[in-house]
């Protein structure tokens, strides 16, 4: 065995190893930064005198915007990411901050939209997102560039997990 042959080795487990460290720390930011944005939504609701619903409900609500979809396709959509969807929507209707109603076609199946006072939840939900993609770029935390790098990478990821859940190899 070469020299050089042995060197590469190295290299490659010690990058291998390097990546496994990245890899790691990348997957406890993203749930980090999870957990932070709900905090960040909750602070601002109580700012703004909201306390009859949670984040991931006030989430929810955005995330729909002016769609109207069915329960299954919250999920499949993207719209939801938790295993409490049922939950949610429960409490969203009785609040009055979502409609619900039987598909005319299959009745197993529920359609919901935003009310008025959803669509205000909504409302308030992009003004706070508005004011966080303005401070990015005005202090220089993020630019154009920077954002597309990480939605690109982010995609990445999640085509390579989905690929892994659909084809297991």
């Amino acid at each position: 065995m070469s020299v050089h042959t042995n060197l590469d080795r190295r290299n490659s487990a010690g990058s291998q190893a390097a990546f496994m460290m990245g890899y790691l720390e990348s997957l406890n930011l993203v749930e980090r930064l999870h957990r932070l944005l709900l905090d960040v939504i909750k602070d601002e609701f109580e700012r703004v005198g909201v306390i009859e619903i949670n984040a991931v409900q006030a989430l929810l609500l955005f995330n729909i915007g002016e769609n109207e979809v069915t329960a299954g396709e919250l999920k499949s959509r993207g719209y939801y990411q938790g295993s409490n969807v049922s939950y949610n929507l429960k409490k969203l209707v009785e609040t009055g901050y979502m409609h619900h109603q039987r598909c005319e076609i299959d009745r197993r199946s529920v359609r919901v939209r935003l009310t008025e006072k959803g669509r205000r939840i909504k409302d308030i939900v992009a003004e706070l997102f508005a004011r966080h993609s303005e401070g990015l770029i005005s202090r220089g935390v993020l630019d154009l560039d920077g954002i597309d790098l990480i939605t690109t990478s982010l995609r990445r990821v999640e085509r390579y997990w989905s690929d892994q859940i659909r084809y297991i190899y």
